[in-house]
């Protein structure tokens, strides 16, 4: 697998790695072939997964080094081979001079095999062991290897990291060392299993390669990971190939026993790091919404996203396309961001997954601040106070009219959304409710605008009953002067305005048929709205107490009492009966607001 690697990174680095097919980015395998107009979608229009071209993310980067070689200049040796012996080519390293200098842009530069140009660290005697190489891709890639290719023996012990957080935290990507427990505290060749799929392993296997100098240590992110063929339905993986920076770090040389030589001196001059050429293969991490990644206003590298979706790695949807979650494109689907369903009245939106979950994953779009008096999850209904105008669509600006209810004979402002019918007070009529119904009159009060026209019983008349002559004792609480206070109010169970509209004598009561036009106080008989029963005592209405006449308005307080019928009103001589003042409505509802929060 190695060598199929090595082979296949040389092929890379020799035939597609040219000035014209860089121009610092946009590397493609496979230039000679011809693309489509737009590789995110197919010759229908419909979308499909895409994804930038494979490049060397480390071209032409630069590369922040812990130790260069030059400053101060220095000598160093090449130590070469023939055959079973080994020679030394000793020079000088001088950062003052283009020709004897190694600086880290010779990393990442044109890597041409015929005219090798090398990064060197200092060697063993001006430096300590451990020398880092640090290098930034400038936004998230998706990285498949990490090859270096040396100037220098291999080192003995290295470690790749990557960063997916530009610089702030690293974790391992790989260790390489003969001695990996002792090194890296961790065991040679572990096995990779699913459930380490991320961890990092140590090997030995670069010592195994010849030659001396020239060699290549090359590292592949996905080799024997168990979900590998499986790559798009793994979460875990997509996440260990994420990197946005590389570090190696050289931990020991390789010295092959040369310390203990008599010319220590001179063994030192060969012990230092040099590599030609650092390469970092993968693609700009789109989670296959995007096919290239460009430079944005600022000059970072963002990808060109499609299917509606938005931010550095098309990693989320773009606003008003909310309809469904965002999720990474596969082989299989697209995966785009959808609209949401909004009917041209909403121009924000938000996802909702509880929604999306009761629609069988079909929809979660939530629409915000819908405009044109629309309301709704998707503004697909009339808000309140509006009806549907039916000869418009609901997408059109008007598709919702006012209710225009009449303020007085109107009982809300809020209307049918339908038919755009307002409810109507007792005795008004009308899709306004801006007339009185058959059989009702207009009056002058707003809380009663419309009622009953009164039918008085010519047969029944009060002339008939001689009053009695005991109607002043008999009546003596009734003479009080009729005065509306809260005490008053308080001490009766029941306050109602009443219009009374005709009388009948039955036996020992009178039997008057009344108006009930607003109930400011009720105890436990229930009283509604509407026609009822007032039952009074025949001797209470010969002593006229209460005073009743039909065709007049009264405010009637008095107690619960069973009525002589199966239903109805009980008045009696306690009772307060009193001609009706439109100024005393106001009042009463002052007085039953006191009366619900227990002033009484």
């Amino acid at each position: 697998m190695r060598r199929v690697l090595e082979t296949w990174i040389s092929l890379l680095t020799l035939c597609a790695l040219s000035p014209g097919a860089l121009g610092g980015y946009g590397l493609s395998m496979f230039a000679a072939q011809s693309s489509p107009p737009d590789p995110c979608y197919d010759e229908k229009g419909n979308p499909r997964r895409c994804i930038p071209d494979f490049v060397n993310s480390a071209f032409g980067k630069d590369v922040r080094v812990s130790r260069t070689c030059g400053s101060p200049a220095a000598r160093y040796c090449v130590v070469t081979e023939k055959g079973e012996e080994r020679t030394r080519d000793c020079h000088s390293c001088d950062a003052g001079d283009p020709k004897k200098s190694h600086p880290p842009a010779y990393l990442t530069d044109l890597n041409n095999p015929h005219n090798l140009t090398c990064w060197q660290s200092e060697n063993y005697v001006q430096a300590p062991q451990n020398v880092t190489l640090t290098l930034s891709l400038g936004k998230k890639f998706e990285v498949t290897y990490v090859s270096l290719q040396f100037c220098s023996p291999r080192p003995e012990s290295m470690a790749i990291y990557k960063s997916m957080d530009y610089g702030k935290s690293w974790v391992p990507f790989q260790f390489y060392s003969t001695q990996c427990k002792k090194m890296y505290n961790r065991q040679n060749k572990a096995a990779i299993t699913k459930q380490n799929e991320q961890e990092a392993i140590c090997t030995d296997s670069h010592t195994d390669m010849h030659p001396l100098t020239g060699g290549l240590i090359a590292f592949s992110t996905l080799d024997g990971r168990p979900s590998a063929h499986d790559f798009d339905n793994s979460p875990v993986l997509q996440d260990w190939v994420t990197a946005t920076d590389i570090k190696v770090i050289f931990s020991r040389l390789h010295t092959f026993g040369d310390e203990n030589e008599d010319d220590s001196e001179l063994a030192r001059d060969s012990y230092f790091y040099a590599v030609s050429d650092l390469q970092v293969g993968g693609r700009c991490k789109c989670n296959g919404h995007a096919s290239k990644c460009v430079k944005d206003r600022e000059g970072n590298l963002v990808c060109e996203c499609k299917h509606s979706t938005a931010g550095p790695e098309c990693d989320r949807c773009k606003p008003f396309h909310y309809d469904r979650p965002w999720q990474r494109a596969t082989a299989r689907e697209a995966n785009e961001c959808v609209a949401c369903h909004c009917n041209l009245h909403a121009r924000r939106c938000r996802f909702n997954m509880e929604l999306y979950k009761l629609s069988g994953r079909r929809s979660g779009g939530v629409c915000l601040n819908c405009r044109h008096n629309t309301a709704g999850r998707h503004c697909h209904y009339c808000k309140e106070g509006y009806y549907r105008d039916m000869t418009k669509s609901i997408s059109h600006r008007r598709a919702c009219k006012a209710c225009d209810c009449h303020p007085v004979g109107a009982a809300g402002k809020t209307c049918n959304q339908t038919t755009g019918q307002c409810p109507c007070k007792d005795g008004v009529t009308g899709i306004t409710c801006n007339r009185c119904a058959k059989g009702y009159q207009q009056s002058r009060s707003p809380i009663a605008p419309c009622i009953k026209i009164p039918v008085v019983s010519p047969t029944s008349t009060y002339s008939s009953y001689e009053e009695p002559s005991d109607c002043e004792s008999h009546c003596k609480a009734s003479k009080e002067k009729m005065k509306i206070t809260m005490k008053k109010y308080c001490k009766k169970d029941y306050a109602v305005q009443v219009h009374v509209l005709k009388g009948d004598k039955a036996g020992e009561w009178w039997k008057f048929t009344v108006n009930i036009i607003s109930v400011y106080k009720q105890g436990e008989h229930r009283i509604r709205r509407g026609d009822q029963l007032l039952w009074v005592r025949a001797k209470d209405v010969a002593c006229k107490c209460p005073k009743i006449k039909p065709g007049r308005k009264y405010l009637l307080l008095g107690v619960d009492d069973d009525s002589p019928g199966q239903s109805g009103v009980v008045a009696d001589k306690g009772s307060l009966l009193i001609p009706w003042k439109d100024l005393w409505g106001r009042r009463l509802r002052k007085f039953q607001q006191r009366g619900k929060r227990g002033k009484c």
